[in-house]
């Protein structure tokens, strides 16, 4: 198939917001200005009417404002018959025309993937602004695919909380598309997973959900994998590294809001069922009884019942006067995901702590990867990825742009997810799918994260 590329870096101003409603958002180019040139000739230049890019461009609508050297201004599609600038009609095979002829091979992509994004594209609330920072991540991910040769039409809809997705699958452009990264929200998957079975489209869902349609349905990749799942890879790991040479010591933090309830208890109950034995302590327990609980002749594994920063520095203080006290005892950290989020000045611990924490994903911001990434970003949107989220968001859609794109370039329809297909190396998280009966693809990818007393880790993949 012979089409125009419809990828840019998007750019959201200030004055930029997606509405509320499910609509199609779709740029041909992203042009820079260059200096001494108008809204008149840069309209020619790609075929379309001064409206046209105007329309595309809202902040040209703003009173007083002047075009400028150096702008990125986005660049739509000329609809057919509409009046171009030279008075032609505009059709189907409209192509931009300029005075180069060697300029007319940039735009002919041959063997396009047609990518749709289906999510809440607007800055109205946490999760639009989450979105629009994953968005970005797809296409600067498109955008590197492109230096390799890899062309890319990509269609984005706005697709909100409480929206009709049905009506945002009656557009023209939907069913033509190879694949589509969405939705969000639950009760938008199976509208969306009906109409990619039916129309041959891949579907990855990128974020949790709750919902069974991957077990029917064999074109939904779906990343999230359960609370249970992870729990329990999480024990297998636990008992496969520690239960032979490990003393267990859980740590209450007397954090009534826990959220890892599930996992301590659960992991306690394996323990017993294999008689292996442990000690239960407290960050409440004076020193004196807090140490009774540690073994002096082999390495003891800590895992505390909270995922909260509060109480694991209460932990971090309990452990400190214990080494102090005993600084022959050994120990070692097992941990949670959430961790991650408190790097910045928890990491000396976890080094400290020789601390190991089960994951799907590893942000390590320290990697020149994701330095050129966040480098690229903040060139690119005038502002960083927000830091608050771990995973980033816009290494998350830029791994998976990657990963998927890359898989269905090299084996089409016939891609089903292995890491093995895909020859990426991610910058934060790993991908393998395994299929689910008969129906769609989980990820499956779990592994280790290791941060080492010498002050070095390693990536342990299950």
């Amino acid at each position: 198939m012979r089409s125009y590329l419809k990828y840019l870096l998007l750019v959201f101003a200030v004055t930029f917001s997606f509405t509320v409603m499910a609509q199609s958002v779709q740029w041909r180019d992203q042009h820079k200005v260059k200096r001494r040139e108008t809204v008149f000739g840069i309209a020619k230049e790609y075929g379309i009417s001064i409206q046209q890019l105007i329309d595309a461009n809202p902040v040209m609508k703003q009173t007083g404002y002047e075009l400028k050297k150096g702008d990125l201004i986005f660049v739509p599609f000329a609809k057919e018959g509409d009046f171009n600038p030279d008075g032609t009609v505009a059709t189907k095979d409209s192509r931009k025309v300029t005075a180069k002829a060697t300029d007319n091979n940039k735009v002919k992509p041959v063997n396009a993937i047609r990518v749709g994004v289906m999510l809440p594209l607007h800055n109205q609330d946490g999760d639009g602004k989450r979105m629009i920072e994953y968005y970005r991540g797809i296409l600067l991910a498109l955008n590197q695919l492109k230096s390799e040769g890899i062309t890319t039409e990509v269609h984005a809809w706005n697709v909100p909380k409480g929206a009709d997705i049905r009506v945002t699958l009656t557009d023209k452009n939907a069913p033509n598309l190879d694949i589509i990264f969405g939705p969000l929200y639950s009760d938008q998957v199976k509208p969306l997973a009906d109409f990619c079975r039916n129309n041959n489209i891949k579907l990855v869902i990128p974020f949790s959900i709750t919902g069974n349609e991957v077990e029917t349905n064999p074109n939904i990749f779906q990343v999230y994998q359960t609370e249970e799942t992870l729990n329990n890879k999480a024990i297998a790991c636990f008992l496969e590294r520690f239960q032979k040479s490990h003393h267990p010591v859980f740590i209450n933090c007397n954090d009534a809001n826990s959220q890892v309830g599930a996992f301590t208890s659960s992991l306690r109950k394996q323990l017993d069922l294999q008689k292996i034995k442990y000690d239960l302590t407290s960050t409440s327990s004076s020193s004196a009884d807090f140490a009774k609980h540690f073994d002096a002749s082999r390495p003891n594994v800590v895992v505390v019942n909270s995922e909260k920063s509060p109480q694991l520095n209460e932990v971090f203080a309990k452990l400190a006067q214990l080494k102090k006290a005993r600084p022959g005892i050994a120990i070692s950290l097992y941990g949670y995901s959430q961790w991650f989020v408190y790097q910045d000045y928890d990491l000396d611990y976890f080094f400290k702590y020789n601390t190991y924490i089960p994951t799907t994903y590893y942000y390590n911001k320290a990697a020149d990867k994701t330095k050129e990434l966040e480098a690229l970003y903040q060139e690119q949107y005038n502002e960083p990825m927000a830091k608050q989220y771990i995973p980033r968001m816009a290494i998350t859609g830029y791994d998976q742009a990657e990963f998927f794109v890359r898989g269905l370039k090299q084996h089409g329809k016939n891609f089903k997810g292995t890491a093995s297909e895909v020859k990426y190396k991610p910058l934060q998280t790993r991908y393998n799918f395994v299929r689910v009966g008969q129906g769609g693809y989980v990820n499956d990818n779990f592994q280790l994260v290791h941060f080492k007393t010498d002050q070095t880790m390693e990536n342990l993949v299950y």
